[in-house]
């Protein structure tokens, strides 16, 4: 039995406990949460990790950290440098996207050593196999993903993108609308390409059922994929995005009456002004499933800087509903993200994450942010940095007087020195 199984069933599960132990709500919650829905616990049968978390209302918003190689660059010792960043910075998640080198090789590596939840997009794996092979992506069918589905499945991938909503209907929708770019997803523009080589449905749409099947037998959390994602703020929230979403949360729901987690995968580059709508719009749709969002990207124009970016539209989002951010690091467009930028993007988001739970209001929330500022009223130099998200930067940028009575940037003329003398 799945974990939404057992929930629908009114069973509280070991890994429900697990999961609530940092969160501010109980078992019981989580599995009613789940029950309905609104919460996923990813946790393959076939993968054990030390840190089990929970997606969805109620709960901290979680952070994902895309990892993995490209044709470009496929060092394993680069993978395990980057994985260890993400670690450190105190990631919820990784997926490994690797479209390069010995794929199961990089796959069994991030399940064996990762300490958090796994998650991949197996249509990769399969396309990348093909392109070493110098076999043309139209010549896949449904049988041949289907199958590298379930041995992904099978390894122990805890939650997996698959793009069912790159359909027929979908695909008319986007070429009605002229889009700037009509499709950034790798997912969504391999089965586009091969949907019109064929000139057929996407069989994972066609063939849903047995993807459920497979993913029920193995309790693997389905991420439903945004294919039709905006990749530029210019072309956000058009009808082609709101047709996939659309079918998005008819299949959530199908997945839901077979007792297989589901969560959504949303935008993408998104105005400012139109981040709440998305989010409102995606619990409407899909019946209030847990949100995947990539950033939102507010703007286009911060290549270098689009952790910053991501961090400003994520905190938005999150506040407005958002579950689940997958990180964006300062490498975002410009090429294959190093261990610094995986840190830098980690830590952005969770920066996001924790501003949107203080939004949302979550139970708390703000008791850390409450300690540091007790901290530093004390000029308690030891509690600034142990209360703050990164302590190891703090430490190592913190610069105080020789009376350990203010910090270099104000030194005598420090404001809470003179304040608390004035008292």
């Amino acid at each position: 039995m799945t974990q939404l199984d057992q929930a629908k069933a009114g069973r509280v599960t070991a890994e429900m406990k697990r999961a609530v132990e940092d969160e501010p709500i109980s078992a019981e919650e989580l599995r009613d949460l789940i029950a309905k829905g609104h919460a996923v616990l990813p946790r393959n049968v076939n993968h054990s990790f030390d840190q089990i978390k929970a997606i969805g209302r109620g709960l901290k918003t979680k952070v994902n950290a895309n990892l993995g190689s490209s044709g470009e660059c496929h060092l394993l010792d680069l993978e395990e440098k980057k994985l260890e960043a993400a670690l450190r910075a105190k990631t919820d998640s990784i997926m490994d996207l690797s479209t390069g080198g010995e794929l199961s090789e990089l796959r069994r590596f991030f399940l064996e050593k990762s300490t958090v939840m796994v998650g991949a997009v197996p249509i990769y794996g399969l396309a990348t196999e093909m392109v070493y092979r110098h076999e043309p992506l139209d010549r896949m069918n449904g049988e041949m993903l289907l199958r590298s589905i379930e041995k992904q499945c099978e390894e122990g991938l805890d939650y997996i993108t698959v793009h069912c909503g790159v359909t027929r209907a979908s695909v008319k929708k986007l070429e009605s609308y002229e889009r700037l770019m009509p499709c950034v997803s790798r997912g969504g523009s391999i089965h586009m390409h091969w949907m019109r080589k064929n000139n057929k449905e996407n069989p994972l749409y066609e063939h849903f059922d047995e993807l459920l099947s497979i993913a029920h037998k193995y309790d693997v959390t389905l991420s439903l994929g945004d294919g039709f994602r905006p990749g530029t703020i210019v072309d956000a929230t058009d009808g082609a995005q709101l047709e996939e979403l659309m079918i998005l949360g008819e299949l959530a729901r199908r997945a839901w009456e077979r007792g297989v987690q589901t969560m959504i995968e949303g935008p993408g580059h998104v105005p400012l002004n139109q981040i709440q709508m998305n989010m409102h719009l995606q619990k409407k749709l899909c019946n209030g499933a847990p949100f995947y969002i990539l950033g939102p990207l507010p703007t286009d124009i911060a290549a270098g800087y689009d952790h910053i970016t991501a961090a400003i539209g994520g905190a938005l989002a999150g506040a407005a509903g958002a579950d689940f951010l997958c990180y964006v690091t300062p490498a975002e467009h410009l090429g294959l993200p190093n261990a610094e930028d995986v840190y830098a993007g980690v830590m952005a988001s969770r920066i996001a994450g924790h501003i949107a739970d203080i939004a949302k209001g979550l139970p708390g929330a703000m008791e850390k942010d409450q300690r540091i500022s007790e901290a530093r009223q004390k000029l308690d130099w030891e509690g600034v940095i142990r209360e703050s998200l990164d302590p190891e930067l703090v430490a190592q940028r913190l610069q105080i007087t020789e009376d350990r009575e203010a910090c270099s940037m104000c030194g005598k003329l420090c404001a809470v020195k003179i304040s608390r003398q004035a008292i």
